[in-house]
């Protein structure tokens, strides 16, 4: 797990009616919190790849790149609301994500369309597999609207993964 000054902070601050109980919602609210770091983080890397890819399958890349950035900003904010709606401060700063996410940083000065795949496949499954814990974690606490949540992103996570995989095989 990542440590951040902000880790004491990162649990229910707000008064709700959230029948989650407590406890619950504080061991939580921490995992949502990295993963959203992660998130933002993956959507700023794939939309490197967009910005930046070159080559003969550019159009196609420059598409699909976008197209994948376009559903990670709806589970950022669905992984926001969510740590909302659990009573939580949501950290969703730039600053935060760039302090807190568990992804290795995107490598600088690619331009081909094979390094713009072979980079942002790997930030996928990295994320997927952060995903994957999450809902393993959020399960096991006792929040099954949280784990079907991010069931649903790493379904959509994997999909991408699929497809942004194909144009290397």
């Amino acid at each position: 797990m990542v440590t951040s000054t902000k880790t004491n902070t990162y649990r229910s601050t707000h008064k709700t009616r959230q029948p989650l109980p407590q406890d619950v919602r504080d061991q939580v609210i921490p995992v949502l919190t990295h993963l959203l770091a992660d998130t933002s983080d993956l959507y700023f890397q794939v939309k490197e790849a967009h910005w930046n890819v070159k080559g003969e399958n550019f159009i196609a890349l420059h598409k699909l790149f976008d197209d994948v950035a376009d559903d990670v900003t709806e589970y950022i904010d669905e992984i926001a609301e969510r740590i909302a709606q659990l009573g939580g401060q949501v950290y969703g700063t730039l600053q935060h994500a760039a302090h807190a996410s568990r992804l290795p940083g995107y490598p600088e000065s690619i331009n081909s369309g094979s390094d713009h795949v072979n980079a942002v496949s790997k930030a996928l499954a990295q994320y997927s597999d952060h995903a994957r814990q999450g809902i393993d974690e959020t399960d096991e606490l006792g929040d099954p609207v949280t784990a079907d949540m991010l069931t649903s992103i790493t379904a959509g996570i994997d999909k991408w993964l699929w497809f942004i995989e194909s144009h290397n095989l």
